[in-house]
């Protein structure tokens, strides 16, 4: 990362000004997801919610949309909804493009068949919005009740009150989906990526407050150096092997995120008129995480449909329907320290089947977006080949075998990250919305966001390059007829020089 570069682009105006818009986006982000939806005594749903993140038995699904809306869930902000119908929207079209041959041959068109298909895009997560922000009145109904100890929060709305709540929560999804975009353009990282990232990172002053609470308190004390300090030992020692777990866990996604296998392309020498094309050597990156953090998504959406069942046929008339849905309540609840005391083997189904799942996820998502005949097909046409590997079918199955060698280690690291937040509340007596999960996308959007701000202070800085103070003129016709025309004037003033002196 050139450093030096990117401080010089903030001294021209275009490059301050896409920064200025892209932190007034932000800013205005976090003003919504503290406007409230429109409800009665929101005073008193805001302090249930909080106290439900706050506790070791929060839903593994509202943590994680708590986390995504950057803390709208808790809230009970316009933003619930958050990006997440954009995202599955995405994900949809995606999957849409390989069944349907119609969108895959649109796709082909270039940018103008890509701008279709993002049309597509927008089109779909206007009813996704609808669905999902009723869907999210329902689960902050329904963890008030069993968890947050009030009545239904929805009782005495009326069907106006209804749309007005479902109109809001749906507008403040397209809305995020505007201004995500508005970052977009400006070409210093992805819009959409960035306010999840600002979302997550919301998340992060309050849980070291809360740290630092425990830590600091004045009943207990410690002796350090001579010096009594009033410090908790115990919160002080559980403070510390978190932050050296953070450190460890953000060093370990870092290398999982930016590992990759390069496979050497050669592509074959071709003369067309007088001109010659091709004999040169490129590098085919193959990453070792090519779904990203989609199938975590995924495992977490699929998780949350048996509780959800559950909870729906939990006042059946049959016992054995009654008693079958207490126990899918029990089981897909994400599980707590205390839980894996008392509940014995069946606390461990629900991380079982979440690890399950992102392992499985892993390898459909990547056979979606990593399409080896595709890839062999346009090797060959441009007159690449793999080294010591045939044109052709060969080459597909060679990419296929590799891409399945990498998928399997990335699908187990990505399982385990999944994971981290459960495995940490063992030993931290609290919901870790912040985990693995998190700490991947933080990682992912950094470093995509820096790139492309290099980029851009690339294209911002590179005409300094070409000022007369260093090159030649592009008039000199001397200069412009020798073949190094681009040389710089010092080396010619020593040479004028050195002939002068003789």
């Amino acid at each position: 990362m050139n450093w030096k570069i990117i401080g010089k682009s903030l001294t021209h105006k275009d490059m301050r000004g896409r920064i200025l818009v892209v932190l007034a986006v932000l800013l205005i982000f976090r003003i919504l997801a503290h406007i409230p939806v429109p409800l009665a005594d929101p005073q008193t749903l805001h302090t249930v919610l909080q106290k439900l993140f706050n506790s070791a038995n929060t839903p593994q699904l509202l943590s994680f949309i708590n986390v995504l809306s950057g803390g709208a869930l808790a809230n009970f902000s316009i933003m619930i909804a958050g990006l997440g119908p954009y995202i599955n929207a995405s994900i949809i079209m995606q999957l849409l493009t390989k069944a349907i041959p119609q969108l895959e041959a649109l796709r082909k068109e270039g940018e103008f068949g890509q701008k279709k298909i993002n049309q597509y895009t927008r089109m779909l997560t206007l009813p996704l919005s609808i669905i999902q922000s009723i869907g999210s009145i329902y689960l902050i109904r329904q963890a008030a009740q069993s968890i947050g100890g009030i009545g239904d929060i929805t009782a005495n709305t009326t069907p106006g009150q209804w749309i007005l709540m479902v109109a809001a929560l749906s507008g403040g999804s397209m809305l995020l989906m505007w201004l995500g975009e508005l970052v977009t353009e400006q070409s210093v990282g992805n819009g959409i990526s960035l306010l999840i990232t600002v979302g997550i990172v919301s998340g992060l002053p309050g849980q070291i407050s809360r740290i630092v609470g425990s830590v600091y308190n004045k009943k207990d004390h410690i002796t350090a150096f001579g010096h009594s300090l009033p410090l908790n030992k115990h919160a002080l020692i559980t403070a510390v092997a978190l932050a050296f777990a953070v450190l460890v866990v953000t060093y370990l996604v870092v290398m999982l995120n930016e590992a990759s296998r390069n496979l050497t392309v050669n592509y074959a020498k071709r003369v067309q008129g007088n001109r010659a094309y091709g004999g040169i050597t490129t590098v085919l990156p193959v990453k070792l995480i090519t779904a990203g953090v989609v199938p975590i998504i995924f495992a977490v959406a699929f998780l949350s449909v048996p509780s959800f069942v559950g909870q729906l046929l939990s006042s059946n008339h049959s016992a054995r329907i009654a008693e079958f849905a207490k126990h899918l309540t029990t089981w897909f609840t994400t599980p707590s320290a205390q839980t894996f005391h008392t509940m014995g083997w069946q606390a461990y189904i629900y991380p079982v089947t979440y690890f399950l799942l992102v392992f499985t996820f892993t390898f459909f998502y990547t056979s979606i977006t990593f399409n080896s005949q595709e890839i062999a097909e346009n090797l060959q046409k441009q007159g690449g080949f793999l080294e010591g590997v045939r044109s052709g079918v060969q080459t597909e199955k060679h990419l296929s075998r590799i891409v399945n060698r990498l998928t399997f280690f990335g699908a187990l690291s990505l399982g385990l990250l999944a994971l981290f937040p459960i495995i940490g509340q063992l030993f931290v007596n609290q919901s870790i919305a912040i985990g693995g999960t998190s700490v991947l996308i933080l990682v992912s959007v950094a470093l995509q966001t820096l790139r492309a701000v290099e980029s851009r202070s690339l294209m911002v800085t590179y005409d300094q390059y070409s000022q007369p103070d260093f090159f030649y003129d592009t008039t000199d016709t001397e200069a412009a007829a020798s073949p190094g025309s681009r040389r710089l004037k010092f080396g010619r003033r020593l040479l004028d020089r050195s002939k002068k002196s003789k």
